[in-house]
């Protein structure tokens, strides 16, 4: 039996696809040990997996000033010595990294111990973890077709995102019921990202009243999000975060509004659900939401709203829009060349096991 770790974290867009490979990978036989950090959001996602997992020290490497630049590098390195132990240890035959801060000493540790690492990169363009990573990778997998172009010749490969099976198998009734909502309105979902985006979330509320008229909306607004004063609003419902239930819902939503994460918006590709992205502004980012937004809306994908241009009118209007012309979007996402993600990650995973 091979043994693979599995690395990632930070945010939910850095575990769930490899919560998505989990069954592939013990169907082929492998058994899975996950490294996280001590205290991140991936720990409980994997662990309620069964997965058994492992916490090492994590730093952000930050391109700002911040005062934690100071003393987040002396993280990293003690990451990267636990890391370095752990791999001695457990002996792995590969390392697969879906990205996040916490990958870095993963990877770097991997090549100290001479064990091959495969990397993903979910952006248009790699982040500053991945950057890092590269060197030590022997293959790249990567979201957008664009971005192997950018990539060491001979490492990168076009694979998609890796998307959690269940959320092919959704009941449109039971998502229905869930929220309480009634078959004689459509579902608008609002997807604000798992730490939850304020502008996103402002933005929806401050035109529900003109929303509710024709739409019924359920919004996933982050953790602590949640706004008492729209409580039982009729045709309104609100959650920090939803997993178990999460197919049924996407399956009753005939438009969803999102910021433009990479998994995110993959996971609406791979489910054809006409869109609205609402990327993370350049001013707070790096500007891979907005790469990845406009990449999605060039392929007819997507409506694409920049943060600066999000006002009552605008969202309003591409609700409209795209609502009304949701089979053309549609048809576009059936036409894409997305392939068969987790076949083609795992038959690398299996190719470059030691």
């Amino acid at each position: 039996m091979k043994k693979i770790i599995l690395t990632g974290g930070g945010t939910a867009g850095h575990v769930t696809p490899n919560i998505a490979l989990l069954p592939k990978l013990k169907e082929e036989g492998f058994e899975i040990e996950y490294i996280g950090s001590y205290d991140g959001m991936e720990r409980k996602l994997i662990e309620d997996t069964g997965i058994p997992y492992h916490g090492i020290s994590s730093g952000k490497l930050r391109r700002y000033f911040d005062l934690k630049n100071l003393s987040d590098p002396f993280r990293v390195i003690k990451g990267y010595f636990e890391a370095s132990k752990l791999i001695k240890n457990l002996k792995p035959d590969i390392v697969f990294s879906k990205g996040g801060f916490v990958s870095v000493p993963v990877v770097l540790a991997a090549k100290r111990r001479h064990v091959p690492a495969i990397i993903h990169e979910s952006d248009f363009t790699p982040g500053l973890a991945n950057k890092i990573c590269i060197p030590c990778a022997k293959k790249v997998c990567t979201n957008f077709p664009e971005t192997t172009k950018n990539l060491p010749a001979g490492k990168a490969v076009f694979t998609g995102s890796p998307i959690r099976q269940e959320l092919f198998n959704g009941n449109r009734i039971a998502g229905l019921d869930f929220c309480g909502f009634t078959s004689n309105k459509p579902v608008i979902m609002v997807v604000g990202g798992s730490l939850g985006s304020v502008a996103v979330n402002n933005s929806v509320r401050g035109v529900l009243p003109q929303l509710l008229e024709k739409f019924q909306v359920v919004h996933l607004c982050g953790k602590g999000k949640v706004d008492p004063a729209y409580n039982n609003l009729e045709g309104y419902v609100q959650y920090e975060y939803i997993k178990q239930e999460l197919s049924d819902i996407m399956s009753c939503a005939s438009v969803v509004i999102s910021r433009a994460g990479a998994n995110a918006i993959c996971e609406l590709l791979a489910l054809k659900k006409p869109n609205i992205l609402i990327p993370l502004s350049a001013a707070s980012s790096r500007g891979d939401q907005i790469l990845n937004a406009n990449s999605f809306q060039k392929q007819g994908y997507s409506y694409v709203i920049e943060e600066e241009n999000l006002t009552a009118d605008s969202l309003l209007a591409a609700v409209n829009e795209v609502y009304e012309n949701r089979e053309k979007y549609i048809s576009n996402m059936e036409n894409s060349d997305a392939t068969d993600s987790i076949s083609t990650i795992v038959e690398l995973i299996k190719e470059y096991s030691r």
